[in-house]
């Protein structure tokens, strides 16, 4: 079994929309600095406050075989909302 690290990541944003684009750009900048890759998520939400965790190990090219980098989240296709069955959609195009 991989040992599993995780990291806390806090945001704070005006809207909804630009809190989503603030947390993947937190996640993207942890996963450079650290040279991680993440593979689960625990995230609260309160207001515009966003506290959330994410667990993930090193990255490993031979077993991982990352084919491209995520460079940060854009305002591209930008939606945080309910769609018409009342399920929950956050989306957004990503620079890589």
């Amino acid at each position: 079994m991989i040992a599993q690290t995780r990291v806390l990541v806090r945001c704070e944003a005006a809207d909804q929309e630009t809190l989503l684009v603030d947390w993947l750009n937190a996640l993207v900048y942890e996963m450079a600095v650290r040279r991680m890759i993440f593979g689960r998520f625990g995230v609260h939400i309160s207001g515009n406050r966003l506290q959330g965790e994410a667990w993930g190990e090193d990255v490993d090219v031979a077993r991982h075989e990352p084919a491209v980098e995520v460079k940060g989240a854009t305002y591209t296709s930008l939606f945080v909302g309910r769609n018409a069955e009342g399920e929950w959609i956050a989306q957004c195009v990503v620079d890589v």
